[in-house]
């Protein structure tokens, strides 16, 4: 499919800009829009993660209990985990969004090139993010750095809306708490996220049965490509890291989404504050996944980057070889473990 077609109705808007909505009261401004409109974009970055699909699917089916058209669409393809998902079918592959909607909703992204998608320069944009990274790009934005995931601030505009929480929508906004605390384990994780997850699970989303999915259906080509990441693991006194190379994706038969969680093997070793997996893409770049434990903050180092992220997981891409890339890595990591203390100590 090479686009998004949707029928033309007079946009609220045209494009990024100054917001006239008080962004002081997001989640009033972003019903507001709501209300007033009929068919709407949903989307999120490329290479979706738990997160990105969850809030996505969630805030769908949000819209369509209220009545509306929700189009949902991602640049690339949903990754097999997440195929299983309530209403996962409805998220349609487009490099183009021809059409005019009434609000295009980014989810996660801090701005439009993050989607992969063209043509939403000339759509009313509302930006609902969590990340550190996140700004105000939007007419309406709402950004909240103290949530655990967009999830999480869906499920408050559902609350906001009256919406009916479903299974089907707790089911959704349960795998973004769950993927995006790394199975509650993140520095993001408070009294208020086992509030939310138990607010989901109260209405149908099953605990056990998400986990398994998440965790316990791993493809043999993942174990494949993690074999092969261990046994270029090095340590650095407080470092550790991994990486493959693109010709090891080929001989593994791994996919993009194989890599996902490969970097967290390097950071359960004992004594390690911060780590990174690298892999070569096929163009020659290095996608680079940064994870840290407690209050060492990787998202800055990876915006230094060009990235963003969480503060103990975060992300960039950098340019190749990986040689080059390890080099730029370490001497970011090295500089904010020197001043670094952690808490236990």
């Amino acid at each position: 499919m090479s686009g998004v077609d949707a029928a033309s109705n007079a946009p609220m808007g045209n494009g990024a800009g100054t917001s006239n909505f008080d962004d002081t009261d997001p989640i009033a401004a972003i019903l507001q829009v709501l209300q007033k409109g009929e068919r709407f974009l949903v989307c999120s970055h490329t290479r979706f993660d738990g997160d990105a699909v969850g809030s996505a699917l969630a805030l769908g089916m949000l819209l369509r209990q209220m009545g509306k058209r929700a189009d949902l669409v991602s640049a690339t393809r949903i990754p097999d985990l997440y195929r299983r998902l309530p209403g996962a079918d409805s998220i349609r592959t487009a490099l183009r969004v021809h059409d005019r909607y009434d609000a295009a909703i980014l989810l996660e992204c801090d701005g439009l090139v993050r989607t992969g998608l063209h043509g939403l320069d000339r759509q009313f944009l509302i930006n609902i993010d969590h990340h550190i990274s996140g700004r105000p790009f939007a007419q309406v934005n709402w950004i909240d750095h103290q949530a655990v995931s967009t999830g999480e601030m869906i499920s408050r505009l559902a609350r906001a809306a009256g919406a009916v929480l479903t299974p089907e929508m707790a089911t959704c906004l349960y795998t973004t708490v769950l993927t995006d605390t790394g199975g509650f384990c993140y520095g993001t994780v408070q009294e208020s996220t086992f509030a939310l997850a138990g607010d989901l699970v109260r209405p149908g989303a099953d605990p056990v049965a998400i986990a398994q999915q998440m965790y316990f259906s791993v493809p043999a080509s993942k174990l494949l490509l993690l074999g092969t990441a261990l046994q270029r693991l090095t340590r650095e006194g407080r470092l550790a890291w991994l990486l493959v190379t693109q010709q090891d994706m080929v001989r593994t038969g791994a996919a993009e989404e194989d890599c996902e969680g490969i970097v967290n093997i390097a950071l359960s070793i004992a004594g390690i504050e911060a780590a990174f997996f690298l892999r070569e893409l096929p163009d020659g770049h290095v996608r680079v996944s940064l994870r840290s434990k407690g209050e060492l903050s990787v998202a800055a180092i990876a915006a230094r980057l060009g990235g963003g992220g969480h503060e103990n997981a975060a992300g960039c891409t950098l340019e190749g070889p990986l040689r080059r890339a390890i080099h730029q890595i370490l001497g970011e990591l090295r500089s904010a473990l020197a001043g670094f203390t952690p808490v236990s100590a």
